[in-house]
């Protein structure tokens, strides 16, 4: 099983799909498009954001079960960033001591409860997709969607940038599993066919140093590129 990190806008659904293609794995992905609290969320954070954090952590607590009982597949998103945005948010006063405390508990609960719920204990490896504030804002506007726009929202700008800032810790601290970062700035895995590659490869690398994968597998899947 290997789990997704990142910022809004990283790619991690992107290549969560190209990574599923090239294993021939599962893909597992966050519920967004059918999130009906999401645009209430952009529109009113203070209001919204706990409501909005317990439906992601029931989704994913859900989400992250499934794959644990399956061999072999990729999540988008997992549910060992969740509490990121939401202390995030309580620091911003978007959410109250009292929310803090009721989600802090129900997230320690269900971590204790999962290695019973599935067959794995934890992720097998985490891939981190780092990138600058610009290339965040460039992949938000590809993709569209109005409520997440700086141009609708000018405070968002502000938003994002907090999010990359407590990235960099949350990352350094995660010990759930091996992890891997790629250079999001660097690497257009999406529209370059050779980053593509490079990224590909660097994880297949990873899986076998950990021993996920075999030499043969290795072999077999870098001359798939």
């Amino acid at each position: 099983m290997i789990i997704m990190s990142g910022t809004i806008g990283a790619g991690k659904s992107n290549l969560t799909k190209i990574l599923s293609e090239h294993l021939g794995t599962k893909p597992f992905y966050e519920p967004v498009e059918e999130n009906p609290i999401l645009p209430l969320y952009y529109a009113d954070m203070k209001r919204y954001t706990f409501l909005l954090q317990i439906y992601f952590l029931n989704k994913r607590f859900r989400m992250i079960k499934q794959a644990m009982q399956d061999d072999n597949n990729v999540l988008d998103r997992s549910i060992y960033e969740d509490s990121l945005f939401f202390h995030m948010n309580a620091e911003k006063g978007r959410a109250t001591k009292e929310e803090v405390d009721v989600y802090d508990d129900l997230l320690e609960n269900m971590m204790e409860e999962l290695p019973y719920a599935a067959a794995k204990k934890a992720p097998d490896l985490l891939v981190h997709i780092d990138v600058s504030l610009d290339t965040m804002l460039k992949r938000i506007r590809k993709r569209g969607r109005d409520y997440e726009q700086v141009e609708n929202d000018p405070s968002l700008r502000e938003y994002y940038q907090d999010l990359i800032e407590h990235y960099k810790p949350w990352y350094e601290n995660y010990h759930a599993s091996p992890k891997i970062s790629i250079d999001g700035d660097r690497y257009d895995f999406v529209g370059n066919r050779e980053d593509r590659k490079t990224v590909l490869t660097l994880i297949d690398q990873e899986l076998l140093k950990i021993g996920k994968i075999s030499q043969a597998e290795y072999d077999r899947l870098t001359a798939s590129l």
